[in-house]
């Protein structure tokens, strides 16, 4: 439990500092933002309760917040994705369901489950966020644009993780 524990702590800090110093420095014209961030949610195991999901959802987000300087807007974008992961799950669940042992991710649930799993709720993170963001429509579709572009960036960022430095 007590490695489980620091495993996760550990893949907070990790991705805290890679957004922060790495991800953060990648733009272009204020279109493409990927958030890297993210894959800490996607990766906490199928039997997380819902409570910490949330809580450490808000925590990442939160945290991303007092090193950008966007008071909140972090934090709710990622407690949003973190309550849309269970109905997410549900939704692109297997016939037989989950092995409450294994964790979302590439190696144990295949490619096509994991694209499905991480492009909606990094589609529903980015929404939000940028929706949020700019908080207006009068810049709907610019916005828009911005949430599909940043999406791909990220997810392609995110499910190319998977082969790099997640494997067994």
């Amino acid at each position: 439990m007590i490695r489980l524990l620091s495993k996760h702590i550990i893949r907070f800090l990790i991705l805290v500092l890679a957004q922060v110093f790495i991800f953060n420095h990648i733009q272009y014209n204020n279109y493409i933002n990927p958030y890297i961030y993210i894959l800490f949610i996607l990766l906490l195991p199928f039997n997380t309760p819902g409570w910490i999901l949330l809580l450490s959802s808000f925590s990442l987000g939160f945290t991303v917040d007092l090193f950008m300087n966007t008071p909140g807007m972090h934090a709710a974008a990622a407690t949003f994705m973190a309550f849309l992961r269970p109905s997410v799950q549900n939704l692109i669940a297997p016939r037989e369901g989950y092995d409450s042992t294994t964790l979302p991710t590439l190696e144990y649930n295949g490619l096509f489950w994991f694209v499905k799993y991480a492009v909606v709720l990094t589609l529903a993170h980015h929404m939000f966020l940028f929706y949020i963001e700019m908080f207006r429509f009068s810049d709907f579709f610019p916005t828009l644009l911005r949430v599909i572009l940043s999406t791909f960036f990220s997810s392609a960022f995110i499910i190319s993780s998977q082969y790099f430095f997640f494997r067994r």
